[in-house]
C-alpha cells in the first residue's frame, strides 16, 4: 500500500507490487497489452477514452523497460493473446524527482482521477533537467496494492520552508535537499553544519529547533548528498530536480 506522507523530490523509495491475474490482449515486438486488473473506466470523463488495457514493456531489449517498474510473467516470449498472465512489481528502488497535485483531479480516462503524480526514476538513472519526458509516474492513491517504502530522504529532519542558519551564521531557507536558498543574496551554495533551526511555518519550534542542531552536530551537507548518491547508485552528484 502507499504510505502515509507526504512525497517530496529526493525521497529513494522501495516499491513492490504482489504479482496479480490478468489477460494478455495484444502482444507486439516491444510492448505487451494486458487487460489492467486495478483501474475503472471513467464514464464521466469528456473527451479522454480509455478502453481498460495498459502496454507494459515486453522485455529487456525494448523501449521502456528501464522506465517501468511493472513486470509480466511469464516472459513475453511464452506468451499469446488472450492468454492469462501475472502482473506485479518485483522489489525496485526509485528515487524521486518531482511530485505533481492536481486540483481538480486529473481527467485520465481511469477511476480513480489522480490528485497527485509521483515521478521518479530508476535506482542508477540520473535525472536530466534537459530532457522534457524522463522517468514514470505514480499515483500514490490509484488503487493498485502497491507497497511503498521510504528508504531514505536526505535532510529528513527539516520541513519544505524551513528557515535555518549555519555554523558560518548564513541564512538559508530550505527548498529541498539540493535546493536551498541563501537570504543575503549571494550565490548560492551548501550550508555549513551544524544547522540552527530559526522558523518553521514561520513561527519558532523549540523542540524542532533541538532536534535539527542534534541531527547536524556531526556530518556534513557532502556527506548527506553522499549517502543519498550512494542508496540511488548515482556516482555524480544530483542536480536540481
Amino acid at each position: 500500500m502507499a504510505v502515509a506522507f507526504e512525497y517530496r523530490v529526493g525521497d529513494i523509495l522501495e516499491l513492490s507490487c504482489p504479482f496479480t491475474d490478468a489477460r494478455v490482449i495484444e502482444l507486439t515486438a516491444e510492448d505487451v497489452f494486458v487487460e489492467w486488473p486495478w483501474w475503472a473506466v471513467d464514464p464521466a470523463s469528456d473527451g479522454v477514452r480509455w478502453n481498460g488495457v495498459v502496454a507494459v514493456a515486453a522485455g529487456p531489449d525494448t523501449p521502456g523497460w528501464e522506465r517501468e517498474v511493472f513486470r509480466i510473467q511469464p516472459a513475453a516470449a511464452e506468451l499469446t493473446a488472450e492468454a492469462g498472465c501475472r502482473i506485479g512489481i518485483p522489489p525496485t528502488v526509485v528515487h524521486v524527482v518531482a511530485v505533481r497535485h492536481f486540483d481538480p483531479p486529473r481527467v485520465t480516462g481511469w477511476l480513480p482521477r489522480p490528485r497527485r503524480e509521483v515521478v521518479y526514476l530508476r535506482a542508477g538513472q540520473s535525472f536530466d533537467p534537459e530532457l522534457d519526458d524522463q522517468g514514470a509516474v505514480f499515483d500514490p492513491e490509484d488503487d493498485i496494492p502497491r507497497r511503498v517504502e521510504l528508504r531514505f530522504r536526505p535532510y529528513a529532519f527539516l520541513e519544505i520552508g524551513d528557515e535555518v542558519a549555519d555554523a558560518g551564521g548564513r541564512a538559508w531557507r530550505f527548498g529541498g535537499p539540493w535546493t536551498w536558498q541563501p537570504f543575503d543574496g549571494a550565490e548560492p551554495g551548501r550550508p555549513t553544519w551544524p544547522l540552527l533551526l530559526l522558523t518553521r511555518d514561520g513561527d519558532s519550534d523549540d523542540a524542532a529547533a533541538v532536534d535539527v542542531t542534534e541531527a547536524t552536530l556531526s556530518g556534513s551537507h557532502d556527506e548527506e548528498l553522499a549517502r543519498w548518491r550512494e542508496l540511488a547508485q548515482l556516482t555524480p552528484e544530483p542536480t536540481d530536480g
